[in-house]
């Protein structure tokens, strides 16, 4: 997969969508392509370690999210997996295993860190669409 398709990619991705070409491409280049075979733990809930600081976003495949054990959502390609790993050392909210044979694109936190200390202007989308997301489930949970 070239950086070219990684970019791509990585803008269906909310978190990186208000990214201009240049910064998509930028990240794309921290970023690698990574498969997993249907049935492949993709996270596993409750983990850390050495998986916790990567996020994936889903380019072809599906992928099944199963929280306490009960399917809470399946995902699709554009969808994105752990994005808040990217943020913080939390544990994983939800297991998310590998429905089909699936190509991801998979950032980690350390690359983005890196990222946002060289351009600056990325850090202030982010945050922008994380602020948008807090909005949002405040607004769900308190009206």
């Amino acid at each position: 997969m070239t950086v070219a398709n990684r970019a791509e990619s990585l803008r269906e991705v909310d978190l990186f969508s208000d990214c201009s070409k240049k910064e998509l491409q930028h990240i794309a280049r921290k970023a690698e392509q990574v498969d997993f075979t249907a049935g492949d733990n993709i996270v596993e809930e409750g983990s850390g370690g050495a998986m916790a600081g990567y996020a994936f976003v889903i380019v072809s495949g599906t992928a099944v999210v199963r929280r306490n054990g009960r399917k809470v959502a399946e995902l699709q390609p554009g969808d994105s997996v752990g994005e808040m790993a990217l943020f913080d050392d939390g544990p994983r909210t939800a297991s998310v295993v590998a429905a089909t044979d699936m190509e991801t694109v998979m950032l980690s936190r350390r690359e983005l860190k890196g990222i946002i200390d060289s351009t600056p202007s990325v850090a202030h989308k982010l945050l922008s669409e994380l602020a948008g997301r807090l909005r949002k489930a405040n607004r769900k949970l308190y009206g």
